[in-house]
């Protein structure tokens, strides 16, 4: 075994594929950012006045996953505390991405890390909501200072929590007298603002900009100048680049799985020993991905949701009859009831039923039952593999 370790060890010191992997990953915010002028250009005119220390008007980025929302106005964000910076101006940007549990998933929770961003401590729990809000305005109020708060996944947040945190955070503006907030949010749903509250959606709807998905041309141009940057020259096959292009088109034009794809699929060769990237690795690469894609969005869904993913899961492993929406519903209320949460109604678990079947984590047929309505037939169609970590993940989530 130990001289099995060695090998792997030796295979690793050696040569790589890569000359800088950081390139590939979605945490890195390039120089620039192709196909994206446009968008860049109305961002930059709509936080503009910042640098006046004026309010700007509250701004939401739309666009499906990997349509370049987030690198957009990172890029932003750097270019206007570049220029705050050198003017001395007292501008501040704070980021907070919403799909983390352990900071958006209370709006106490989402105050308490703003704080924390503000170089203030405050505990993670335990004090009343509104004592936090008091907490961070005397904060604010400590000098004359813009501050413009970027929530990325707002939605996530919304699903989670409730839509009462964003108008709490528009309606501050009225307690401050030295500080202006300005919030830019960031979601992949293009209805998000339809679903919320009227009282929020016009104490939020200022500005909005929906960034369309990448075309397959567009992602080849992106994959190249990334992998130019990324890889030893002559390590990538042709057709390579190409195959990742058309496969991330086919997924809405998303350019972080093009990216996902030519790592993930570059780091399963190293780990055969290849010295290049061929197009078997695309597919594997992309096997991969669509397999932890489903436990991403287990972890990552609502209590709600995983309560009723659970249920759903508990009845599959019977396979005694077929599932129907009645026999989820009744599952779904005892979890509930074991656990302590709010039961919701039918009606609302068949939208997150209908939800899943989307995703592609259930098949859900609609059958009619004539004059006793329609329900559906549900079919768990998470792979045999994983279901036993997706319970695990609901598991640790809805009980500990």
């Amino acid at each position: 075994m130990a001289t099995k370790i060695d090998k792997i060890f030796d295979s690793f010191t050696k040569e790589s594929i890569f000359k800088n992997k950081f390139i590939l990953q979605t945490n890195y915010t390039p120089e620039t950012i192709p196909h994206r002028d446009e968008q860049i250009k109305q961002i930059a005119s709509i936080l503009a006045p910042c640098l006046r220390l004026e309010k700007t008007s509250n701004l939401f980025l739309y666009g499906k996953t990997g349509s370049g929302k987030t690198l957009s106005i990172q890029y932003i964000k750097n270019q206007l505390l570049k220029r705050a910076k050198k003017r001395n101006i007292p501008l501040k940007i704070e980021y907070i991405n919403c799909k983390l549990r352990k900071i958006a998933d209370t709006e106490y929770r989402i105050i308490a890390e703003l704080i924390r961003k503000l170089g203030e401590k405050v505990p993670a729990t335990g004090l009343p909501t509104e004592q936090i809000y008091a907490k961070f305005i005397e904060i604010l109020e400590r000098e004359k200072q813009m501050l413009i708060l970027v929530l990325d996944e707002v939605d996530q947040a919304v699903h989670k929590i409730g839509d009462s945190f964003l108008y709490n955070l528009t309606r501050i503006n009225s307690e401050l007298n030295k500080t202006q907030i300005s919030i830019v949010g960031v979601s992949n749903d293009l209805r998000f603002l339809e679903n919320i509250d009227p009282r929020v959606r016009s104490s939020l709807g200022e500005e909005e900009i929906v960034f369309p998905p990448y075309n397959a041309l567009q992602l080849q141009d992106i994959l190249k100048k990334r992998a130019n940057l990324s890889f030893k020259k002559r390590r990538i096959a042709s057709g390579v680049i190409e195959k990742c292009s058309a496969l991330a088109a086919r997924e809405h034009g998303d350019a972080r799985r093009a990216l996902d794809l030519l790592r993930i699929a570059a780091e399963l060769a190293e780990r055969d020993g290849k010295k290049k990237v061929t197009l078997d690795y695309i597919d594997k690469a992309n096997h991969k991905i669509e397999r932890d894609k489903i436990l991403d969005v287990i972890e990552t869904e609502p209590k709600q949701f995983q309560l009723t993913l659970l249920a759903i899961i508990h009845l599959s492993e019977k396979k005694t009859k077929k599932i129907f929406t009645g026999d989820v519903y009744s599952v779904y209320q005892n979890l509930c009831k074991q656990i302590g949460y709010e039961v919701l109604t039918q009606r609302r678990i068949s939208d997150i039923i209908a939800e899943f079947d989307m995703l592609g984590i259930i098949n859900a047929k609609v059958i009619s039952k004539g004059r006793y309505g329609r329900t559906r037939e549900i079919k768990l169609a998470i792979p045999e593999p994983l279901i036993e970590k997706a319970k695990n993940i609901l598991d640790e989530s809805l009980f500990k």
